[in-house]
């Protein structure tokens, strides 16, 4: 089923003037310090990106280095995390109009492409939407849109009406369906298609997804649960675990970063109220949790033992931090104004030498001191990709604070 184009771009230009009226109504204030700084991040940025991009083959993404062995490590294009090297050349490339990386960007977007037809992974909303997306706001182009409706619909073969959830993980016994907190981060990419191509059954796949994940993955805290494991057939819940974190009932840092993240866009794109409560009593979990630290850059799971000597995790800060950015324009005013203000302490202490490279180190990535997967041991305590992306993002809106209306 359908809806109508020109409802839906009725609809398209309501939810756009709300959108406005509400950035309009924010009155939060950058500190001038803090902007200066992050302009200064952006000209380094541009420098170590230009570093990263030769450490790199003609195939390969860069996915972490390692600063104990000098070794570089890199990916193919299938790998989740092939859309946020490009998507960070594209930030930056707005920023500071650097041709250079510019066509990097576009080079690496080449190599990318394929992946539009990959029906074996549900992390086409970060692999296609962080690099094809922006792409498409930078330079916008008929082929970046139709390469986009592929990729939607690439995701979309994965969601079961049954179980109500798209799913990420592919299992050996094939009466498991597990679906992983992180994908509600891959949902923007279906509401961008049913806006561009007025299908709403895009639409319908996110929300039905969403809803199904705020039943069964949160706790009555509204912490979250990193793995749901449902029964194909009958779409019960048979496992809930955190395979990424530190036990099962942990909550895992990035997780819930995704979380707050993934309903604070649900809101954006739908104005249900049920996400932006959602977001907020994420928020609330997250913002009162007696193992926060001061600095605002969580331990790699909240319930790690051996906090305070735990390490931290600088991926799930920057994602918070460009959560807690567009969140606080949502919320009410002392909500707004206590988002607004973690984010700028999680901003001025990314920018500090204890989570910035040096300029030339670090492999070229920006930030150090992230945290992959933990109990696996891998990518423990490395730069890691998705935390330079999202601490770009989050500069990027901090930003636009300052600019006049």
């Amino acid at each position: 089923m359908k809806f109508k184009i020109l409802p839906l771009i009725a609809f398209a230009i309501c939810l756009t003037l709300f959108t406005l009226s509400s950035f309009a109504q924010a009155n939060f204030k950058p500190e001038k310090g803090l902007l200066s700084t992050i302009k200064k991040n952006f000209k380094d940025a541009d420098a170590q990106y230009k570093l990263l991009a030769k450490q790199i083959g003609p195939e390969e993404f860069p996915k972490t280095y390692h600063p104990n062995t000098s070794k570089q490590e890199n990916s193919n294009s299938g790998w989740w995390c092939s859309g946020f090297y490009p998507g960070s050349l594209l930030y930056l490339y707005e920023q500071n109009h650097d041709q250079q990386l510019l066509t990097e960007a576009n080079r690496i977007m080449g190599v990318l492409a394929k992946e539009q037809f990959n029906t074996h992974t549900h992390d086409l909303g970060f692999m296609m939407y962080c690099s094809f997306g922006n792409a498409n706001i930078v330079e916008p182009k008929p082929e970046y849109k139709q390469i986009l409706i592929n990729s939607a619909k690439s995701l979309s073969t994965r969601f079961n009406p049954t179980v109500g959830c798209i799913k990420s993980w592919d299992s050996k016994n094939p009466s498991d369906y597990l679906v992983i907190i992180d994908n509600m981060m891959n949902l923007e990419l279906l509401f961008w298609a049913t806006k561009e191509t007025g299908d709403s059954s895009y639409y319908k796949i996110a929300v039905t997804h969403a809803n199904t994940t705020m039943k069964n993955h949160y706790r009555s805290d509204y912490s979250s649960y990193h793995v749901i494991n449902y029964d194909v057939q009958t779409g019960a819940v048979k496992e809930k675990k955190t395979a990424q974190g530190f036990a099962n009932e942990s909550a895992w840092a990035r997780g819930q970063a995704w979380g707050l993240y993934g309903y604070t866009v649900m809101y954006r794109e739908t104005r249900d109220k049920k996400y932006l409560d959602q977001a907020q009593n994420i928020a609330h979990f997250i913002l009162t949790n007696p193992n926060l630290p001061a600095d605002k850059i969580p331990y790699w799971d909240y319930n790690a033992t051996n906090i305070p000597n735990a390490l931290k995790d600088a991926s799930a800060a920057a994602i918070m931090a460009s959560a807690l950015l567009e969140l606080c324009r949502y919320a009410d005013n002392n909500s707004g104004q206590e988002y607004f203000n973690t984010a700028q302490t999680i901003l001025k202490t990314l920018s500090s030498p204890a989570y910035k490279a040096t300029a030339g180190t670090n492999g070229g990535f920006i930030l150090e001191h992230s945290v992959g997967h933990f109990p696996a041991g891998t990518e423990i305590d490395v730069p890691l990709t998705y935390a330079d992306y999202y601490f770009i993002e989050a500069m990027k809106r901090y930003q636009a604070f300052g600019t006049k209306k």
